[in-house]
């Protein structure tokens, strides 16, 4: 596979701890605790039963809506939590990283952008969940490129993203159709939870 590969896994890893330093030294409250491990172990286990339907993804979802109402920092760590965990059951291996990289920055940019109005309007969070069901593509098809396609070239990268254009585009659509269907009622549960225990997020 070449050096790409292990270089790439390390600058992956060493990317995503600080995110879990940052926020293993944040002082918490034991509901906020709870709350970011059951959302993660739901984004995992919502990703098994959907192993089989090529791009549907509950996962990210899940990732998103945590990111909206606990902020990026949360919505990082239960992203790349949920990619770990699921792993466990559909299988560990080189691409669990890249997987947990991808659905962590999912989380951190609907975080990051949660003060926008039109995140929280059905049509802005839909738009968002297809935009990202692209970029999740996109990442992991970086590891492959880097890990099987040699020697590197644009018409390799370009190949690997027309080849997985169908999956990205059932993700994305997956994401919208999600986000619109049960986004809204998510949105005020997760609210009032945040409220009733004073969670005001990062």
């Amino acid at each position: 596979m070449g050096h790409y590969l292990p270089i790439s896994f390390l600058l992956v890893v060493l990317s995503i701890l600080p995110f879990y330093l940052r926020f293993e030294r944040r002082n918490m409250k034991a509901e906020e605790i709870v709350l970011v491990a059951s959302l993660a172990a739901l984004g995992a286990m919502g990703r098994v039963p959907f192993a089989a339907i090529p791009g549907v993804q509950p996962t990210s979802f899940i990732v998103i809506m945590a990111g909206l109402t606990l902020g990026a920092e949360s919505g990082f760590v239960i992203g790349s939590t949920a990619a770990i965990v699921s792993n466990l059951f559909l299988g560990q291996g080189p691409w669990t990283p890249w997987q947990m990289l991808a659905w962590g920055s999912m989380g951190l940019a609907a975080g990051l952008l949660r003060r926008l109005p039109w995140m929280h309007r059905p049509w802005g969070r839909a738009a968002f969940g297809f935009v990202w069901g692209f970029l999740y593509g996109w990442i992991m098809n970086l590891w492959f490129v880097l890990g099987f396609l040699h020697p590197l070239s644009w018409q390799a990268f370009a190949g690997a993203f027309a080849a997985s254009a169908y999956f990205d585009l059932s993700h994305a659509l997956a994401n919208a159709t999600f986000l619109l269907l049960f986004g809204g009622k998510w949105s005020r549960i997760l609210g009032r939870v945040v409220r009733k225990f004073g969670l005001l997020g990062e």
